[in-house]
């Protein structure tokens, strides 16, 4: 029996839960982010992790798992209910403001558990264990923040139901940002009549020089995993600084499940740089129906 006959035999559980690391210390942003999480920082008028939180809602994905550290506390006051401003908003009729501070609270159920150490994305992934259970979930690095039509969440979950094994999204990236990406060595599969997007990964390597790169599609900030990455997770050693990478359990798990890379339909903003944070706050205030006209219009009178 082939392994997609096998996969049309047993039933395939739809991931329900996204875990979201965000214990990381946000230098690049300093000193915006000595007093304020990185994830906490406005793109237009929404905070970074609230792009990934409404993504993974919108894949159908309401357990949302946030991997937090000191310092963090403003994430989860921002998911959190808030008497106060709701009943000034309430009271003074401003019905629109207070329909979006309730739909922050409202649209999902969150966890929290806490990264003491920053010891790598294998290590915040594993802290979310016990939360997560024997499910497949996602990961989401809210730093990528990914416009798309389709949900990227939506569409590797149904490569994933398809196939039932773990998948991970990549893009292209030209040779000289490719040293910044973990990359894949991977065989394209032709998937329901459309080639060039699914992969099959024989192989991963993290942050390669450019002439060792195996090829030019790189990992970008979602996974959907299947809950033995937890075991590889344990089972490696900590790498450079001390730290566990997700790469390297990946890694791991291919010697014994295959894993999956999707080239998404949709752009990837890096907003955890600051040229790509000011790109998407641009393009996306763009497309925003109550700003978009009135901010083009000034942004052609600039002597650019």
């Amino acid at each position: 029996m082939t392994e997609v006959e096998e996969t049309e035999n047993r039933m395939i559980a739809k991931p329900r839960k996204a875990v979201f690391p965000a214990a990381g210390l946000g230098t690049r942003f300093l000193p915006a982010t000595k007093a304020m999480p990185k994830e906490m920082l406005p793109l237009v008028d929404k905070p970074l992790i609230q792009y990934g939180v409404e993504e993974a809602l919108h894949s159908g994905m309401s357990n949302i798992i946030i991997v937090t550290g000191r310092g963090k506390s403003a994430i989860e006051d921002h998911f959190d209910v808030s008497f106060e401003l709701e009943h000034l908003l309430e009271a003074r009729q401003k019905k629109e403001l207070l329909h979006q501070v309730r739909s922050i609270s409202d649209m999902i159920d969150v966890s929290y558990v806490r990264q003491k150490e920053a010891l790598g994305l294998g290590h915040a992934v594993l802290r979310a264990k016990e939360l997560v259970g024997n499910e497949p979930f996602a990961v989401v690095l809210s730093d990528d923040v990914i416009d798309a039509e389709i949900p990227c969440l939506r569409q590797m979950s149904d490569i994933y139901e398809f196939y039932g094994a773990s998948v991970v999204a990549l893009m292209e990236v030209p040779p000289e940002s490719i040293s910044n990406y973990g990359v894949v060595d991977a065989e394209p599969i032709d998937h329901q009549g459309v080639s060039g997007r699914l992969f099959r990964i024989r192989n991963m390597v993290e942050k390669p020089k450019r002439e060792d790169a195996p090829s030019n599609l790189a990992i970008v900030g979602r996974y959907i995993l299947t809950p033995e990455i937890f075991s590889s997770i344990e089972s490696i050693e900590p790498g450079k600084g001390g730290e566990i990478q997700l790469t390297d359990a990946l890694k791991h798990l291919l010697r014994s499940r295959p894993i999956y890379g999707f080239k998404f339909e949709g752009k990837r903003f890096d907003a955890g740089d600051k040229l790509g944070f000011l790109q998407a706050t641009v393009e996306l205030a763009l497309k925003r129906y109550d700003l978009g006209a009135a901010f083009r219009e000034y942004l052609k009178k600039l002597p650019l």
